[in-house]
């Protein structure tokens, strides 16, 4: 998945989700893990499909 969050240090890299949270309000927030570390709470509109 390619992450777009200008506030995360690693927007615009590609990672792997490894886990998946749903909220109280039904949304679901993510865990992706990169190279250097990884982003937690990601929400599904700032993931991206990699090529």
């Amino acid at each position: 998945m390619v992450l777009h969050d200008e506030h995360s240090e690693f927007d615009g890299e590609t990672g792997e989700v490894t886990q998946k949270v749903e909220t109280m309000f039904g949304d679901a927030n993510y865990t992706v893990a990169f190279e250097d570390g990884q982003e937690q709470g990601v929400p599904e509109d700032n993931l991206e499909a990699a090529e």
